[in-house]
């Protein structure tokens, strides 16, 4: 650390001390950096895709605001993005109408895959909120958008011959268990040095009765408790 004070332009011991007045002054920078984490994925591309909207009203003729955006203007946007799609959606007339597996090329236009808008629409949906938008007045939430991705979804499954189907939520395995004897267990407790001893008997028996034609059936379980009973015992 180079010294500041006074004369000399050579390094001061480690005795030396920085003078508290006078002329010199002697600073250390610490620098701390803290460790941000990167955005996700998600997070990126969500951003990309609010700021390529943006752009969309600002060049769009005449310029649009985000405040008076609608349902309409979001169906227009997607539209748009049409152009720069990537999946061969077969029209009416085309021989390869509804073949998953086209064997030759044809002349069908190129568009967004349905699934790529419904995903876009989720990104955008959520960006506006958190950009400041209410949740009631969300373009992007509009019935005519959901009802425009249906459309778009059943008109690509039939030139497409690729049908979507909704994802069915898959219910936790469940293991199943038959019995036919009953179970039965027994404790006894005796008290020692006692004239009489008693003695607890609890009894528990549990039932599970499970679908043998493998479907898929609850669990029927049935736990039945005993009174206790208590006996007496004589010592000698």
């Amino acid at each position: 650390m180079a010294s500041t004070s006074g004369g000399g332009g050579g390094e001061p011991k480690s005795s030396d001390q920085v003078p508290g007045g006078g002329g010199g002054s002697s600073e250390v920078a610490v620098a701390t950096t803290e460790s941000v984490a990167p955005p996700s994925r998600y997070e990126s591309q969500k951003r990309r895709d609010w700021n390529t909207f943006l752009q969309y009203l600002k060049n769009h003729k005449p310029p649009l605001s985000l405040a008076r955006c609608s349902g309409a203007h979001v169906i227009e946007f997607l539209k748009y993005l049409d152009q720069f799609g990537k999946t061969k959606v077969h029209l009416n007339g085309c021989t390869y109408f509804g073949h998953p597996n086209p064997p030759a090329p044809c002349a069908c236009p190129l568009k967004q895959a349905w699934g790529s808008l419904d995903a876009l629409i989720g990104r955008l949906r959520a960006a506006y909120e958190e950009n400041g938008g209410r949740p009631e007045s969300n373009p992007f939430g509009a019935r005519a958008v959901r009802i425009y991705l249906r459309e778009v979804r059943e008109g690509q499954a039939k030139a497409r011959g690729i049908p979507y189907e909704k994802k069915k939520r898959k219910r936790p395995p469940t293991s199943t268990t038959t019995t036919n004897n009953t179970t039965t267990t027994s404790t006894a407790t005796v008290l020692p040095n006692a004239t009489t001893s008693t003695v607890a008997v609890a009894a528990a028996q549990v039932v599970i009765d499970g679908d043998q034609g493998g479907g898929g059936g609850d669990e029927v379980v049935t736990v039945a408790h005993t009174a206790p009973t208590t006996s007496t015992t004589t010592t000698s």
